[in-house]
């Protein structure tokens, strides 16, 4: 199967990276002002979370980088959707604007209302996704970003949680379509990656990872630690479910105690991150605590682990959270600074000019002055199998136990 090539990227060969080199010092951008398009009116997944991000990225100098380059996207076609979605599910896609009484297929409810231009809109994003992880497979970036992106709830035949089309599994799809044999999918929204991992969970060339809020707590109500991948692909499914209240020091002892060893273990040729911001505790949709200095270290590790395992190879994904001043356009600077090279300090001030645009775009709520919340408190914990008063060490025990195993790790020894 093959695809258009992107706007303002050159047609490349099919194939992994080593066939033209990699582009040592360059991060792709993908961005085009029409991937706010993506607006459901007055509901949590506002685009201006999205606008504000670039914005305070570009204020911030972050996108004149040297070595940033900019990608326009072009909507994904037909054949791209349909590796993921059904074709009548995208005819309804379609149908549902212009018919004011349309039900069915997840559309047209609270979570996922219709909007005129649904369907070119959600194309666009999974163009977007698409571009990103064709820049850095094809060698012309080692890193790509799209913050519009990371859509990870939508089902082959079904919209769900704010999501129609699943640009993360369009992408992945893409991926295996030219070449990819070992893609690894890691997802630290505070909802777990349900749609990415039931698209690929019989599939033993993708490994998905998340770590979520428990589902006893939130939806979409999936991601136990007991959901590993299906026959043939056991181990290839990874759930962390977190506890409410969940914290900076308790969220990256539990990324530690597993993310790198099944990561490490699987051996990826590519890592693609999805990376929602809801965690954060002033997100009104969640009930984990993190600080934005929290999700900028773990953009670190997703990075430094790219650059241990896939010589660099990452693609960064933006997703859920509805705190659309106060934290998204933060945390996804941040996010697109270490995508982009030196990390910002969080000590950093946000720029006049994005607060005054910030405070127009949403009247009354608080503008940040800083781009941190305080460092995360003391060194990360070491996970312990013996903390069993603890319920995060509870939950990274129960994770271990139902995968380690699967790929030769010992689930009670912390060194792996």
């Amino acid at each position: 199967m093959t695809s258009a090539p992107s706007e303002c990227q050159e047609t490349l060969p099919e194939g992994p990276w080593e066939h033209v080199g990699m582009a040592d010092d360059t991060t792709a951008v993908v961005w085009d002002e029409a991937l706010l398009g993506y607006d459901m009116g007055d509901h949590p997944m506002n685009p201006v979370r999205v606008e504000l991000t670039m914005a305070l990225a570009r204020d911030l100098g972050v996108l004149d980088r040297p070595g940033v380059r900019l990608i326009t996207p072009q909507p994904a076609t037909e054949t791209q959707l349909t590796r993921v979605h059904r074709a009548d599910y995208l005819d309804a896609v379609r149908q549902a604007p212009i018919d004011p009484f349309f039900l069915g297929w997840g559309l047209n409810t609270p979570d996922n209302p219709v909007f005129d231009g649904m369907h070119d809109s959600s194309a666009r994003i999974c163009g977007a996704s698409i571009a990103a992880v064709e820049a850095v497979w094809h060698g012309s970036a080692r890193r790509a970003v799209n913050v519009a992106g990371g859509l990870h709830h939508a089902m082959p035949a079904r919209a769900a949680g704010f999501c129609v089309y699943n640009d993360p599994a369009v992408a992945i799809a893409w991926l295996l379509d030219h070449g990819a044999q070992r893609v690894a999918y890691l997802d630290v929204d505070v909802h777990h990656g349900d749609g990415v991992q039931a698209i690929f969970y019989d599939d033993p060339r993708v490994l998905t990872v998340s770590l979520h809020e428990t589902p006893l707590a939130l939806f979409p109500g999936t991601g136990f630690c007991d959901e590993t991948g299906g026959p043939g692909a056991e181990g290839t499914a990874v759930n962390v479910p977190l506890p409410p209240g969940t914290g900076d020091a308790g969220w990256l002892k539990a990324y530690h105690a597993v993310v790198p060893s099944v990561v490490r273990a699987f051996a990826p040729e590519i890592i693609v991150s999805q990376c929602g911001a809801d965690a954060h505790r002033l997100d009104p949709l969640a009930d984990l605590t993190l600080s934005v200095d929290c999700q900028r270290a773990a953009y670190l590790a997703m990075r430094e682990l790219a650059d241990e395992l896939c010589d660099g190879r990452w693609v960064a994904l933006g997703g859920g959270g509805y705190a659309l001043v106060e934290v998204v356009p933060r945390a996804w600077s941040h996010l697109l600074a270490v995508a982009t090279g030196e990390p910002l300090d969080p000590a950093t001030r946000t720029p006049g000019s994005w607060r005054k645009l910030a405070a127009g775009r949403r009247p009354g709520v608080p503008v940040p002055e800083t781009m941190g919340d305080g460092p995360p408190s003391g060194e990360i914990p070491q996970w312990s199998p013996g903390l069993a008063s603890d319920p995060v060490d509870r939950a990274v025990l129960a994770t271990r136990l139902a995968v380690f195993p699967l790929h030769g790790l010992d689930p009670y020894d912390p060194r792996d």
